[in-house]
């Protein structure tokens, strides 16, 4: 997903950045880009804000898909992959599925067809569980919207 690459590539990372390494790379990326800094003119300062709010954005990003993360919440998400499945969306190889327990995730770079594959199964949560869950890159997007 090229959203991914970005962020890692804003934060000049590679993929098992840990949270620690993650927090380093924000602080100093903020106090380069921190609006405040930028007092000269109105379009450095609109600049700088609008950098700042997407350094923001990358770190929640690459936060909610770091191994560290994913290591804290493991027995959670067990729990909900084998909750039943309520609803998904696919869009631009993104799966997001929401399921009974309420918690909603989002699975990175899943090919079309397997997700013909995922929708035409006998039991979609079965497919799911043996095909998906530990293929493929995933964050829980159902924090996200309780944080926001």
């Amino acid at each position: 997903m090229k959203k991914i690459t970005d962020y890692r590539k804003l934060f000049g990372v590679a993929d098992d950045a840990g949270l620690q390494e993650l927090k380093t790379i924000y602080r100093q990326l903020m106090k380069n880009w921190h609006p405040d800094k930028f007092q000269d003119s109105e379009e450095s300062k609109a600049a700088a804000e609008e950098k700042s709010k997407s350094i923001i954005e990358a770190y929640h990003f690459l936060v909610s898909i770091a191994p560290e993360t994913k290591e804290k919440t493991a027995s959670a998400y067990a729990l909900t992959i084998a909750s039943a499945i309520l609803d998904f969306q696919y869009r631009a190889q993104t799966l997001t599925i929401s399921f009974a327990d309420g918690n909603e995730y989002e699975y990175f770079n899943l090919p079309k067809n397997v997700y013909v594959k995922f929708i035409n199964a006998d039991s979609p949560g079965r497919f799911f569980r043996r095909h998906i869950s530990g293929s493929y890159l995933y964050r829980s997007t159902s924090r996200l919207a309780a944080t926001a």
